[in-house]
């Protein structure tokens, strides 16, 4: 009988399978993943590379969530040092209203209320992360400006508009007040408040009326402070459903793409066994003679 001419072709075929079998359980094994290239499973692969580009969407989202997250912390602490400061520009007033001040005292209350409205503009120009928090969208520019020519002695240079920022999917939070209306609003403008209060020290009449003008604008100050406050647990909740969001994405990739490691192990050792056995045929089969080829 001869021999078929085909064995040697389907030995190799079942070499080159068998290894291509080890090499994928390996590479299951090694990475966790069942789905390691489209040819694996196409329609998870496809399922695979969306949810990838959801993550990765979420992973931006979250942090631009991060930086805003820090913008708010720090715009409030700021917001915090404003009302302390107009807090004792209060505290001042009521000392230079009770009468029994000499005139050394009531020029060293002066000068530290003047000391008092430099902080003010000092921090109405919050910068973070190299643009100006308090100016609208004008964020290139300082907003708040010493003018002497100004009847509060402050200019503005910022504008009323807001900045927003996406979070999410659609989702887009506004991230900012313009200082205008925290700090210069009309009734409640805290720099002609306090710059009332230093004149009517100067001039040792009105003080009640200019202490009460610092307290309205104290309580403006800190009216606005609730936007922030509104705004950080907005944020908070976004960013507890941007990382549910990605947990969910995580179980769905290794529910869809993820190797089963037993599986693996066992298709392991089964393609280890056929290239063993593929093998041992082929070293038979070359240690046949011509004769044998022709007489087999």
């Amino acid at each position: 009988m001869r021999i078929n001419p085909n064995v040697t072709a389907d030995l190799l075929a079942s070499l080159a399978n068998a290894q291509e079998e080890q090499n994928k359980a390996m590479l299951q094994m090694a990475s966790g993943r069942r789905v390691n290239t489209p040819s694996d499973d196409p329609s998870a692969a496809a399922i695979l590379v969306q949810n990838q580009a959801q993550s990765s969407q979420a992973d931006q989202f979250l942090r631009s969530a991060d930086s805003v997250q820090a913008q708010l912390q720090t715009t409030d602490s700021t917001l915090n040092s404003v009302v302390l400061a107009l807090q004792r520009a209060i505290s001042l007033g009521v000392q230079g209203a009770n009468g029994t001040l000499s005139d050394a005292n009531r020029a060293s209350v002066v000068g530290e209320l003047n000391g008092i409205q430099d902080q003010l503009i000092g921090l109405a120009n919050l910068s973070f992360q190299g643009q100006f928090v308090f100016a609208g969208t004008a964020t290139q520019a300082q907003p708040f400006v010493a003018d002497a020519t100004q009847p509060s002695g402050v200019r503005y240079d910022g504008n009323a508009g807001t900045n927003s920022v996406a979070v999410g999917d659609g989702v887009s939070m506004q991230v900012n007040v313009p200082g205008s209306q925290i700090f210069a609003a009309t009734g409640s403008d805290m720099f002609q408040a306090v710059h009332d209060l230093i004149t009517a020290l100067q001039s040792n009449t009105g003080i009640d009326t200019a202490v009460t003008g610092v307290r309205a604008a104290f309580d403006h100050v800190t009216a606005q402070r609730v936007f922030y406050g509104n705004a950080m647990n907005q944020l908070q909740s976004q960013q507890t459903y941007l990382n549910n969001d990605k947990l969910l994405l995580s179980q769905q990739e290794n529910a869809v793409g993820g190797a089963d490691l037993a599986a693996a192990t066992t298709n392991l050792l089964s393609a280890q066994n056929a290239r063993s056995a593929a093998l041992a045929a082929a070293g038979k089969i070359s240690q046949l003679s011509l004769f044998d080829y022709l007489n087999y």
